[in-house]
């Protein structure tokens, strides 16, 4: 099943409410922001071996490539916004 199919309802509603670009950037950002937590808490189980009090390298690099991606997300949502007005 595809993104569309699985998230038609969120999809819908943030349409509606901002736009397809706009709309469809939100759900991706909620996606985003979802995987962060799941990410975040499991960094809590594998801690790095060197700084007890990190997650592992691995998956320090996971977040940090998952924050990027989303100040990107909110910096074109920020455009279109702009660019609306």
């Amino acid at each position: 099943m595809d993104v569309f199919s699985e998230k038609r309802a969120e999809l819908e509603k943030h349409e509606f409410m901002m736009g397809v670009e706009r709309g469809r950037l939100a759900v991706a950002l909620d996606l985003l922001t979802d995987s962060l937590i799941m990410v975040g808490q499991h960094g809590v189980y594998c801690a790095s071996s060197r700084n007890p009090s990190k997650p592992a390298l691995d998956l320090q690099a996971v977040l940090s490539g998952m924050e990027g991606a989303k100040a990107l997300i909110q910096s074109v949502m920020e455009e279109l916004r702009k660019d609306r007005e």
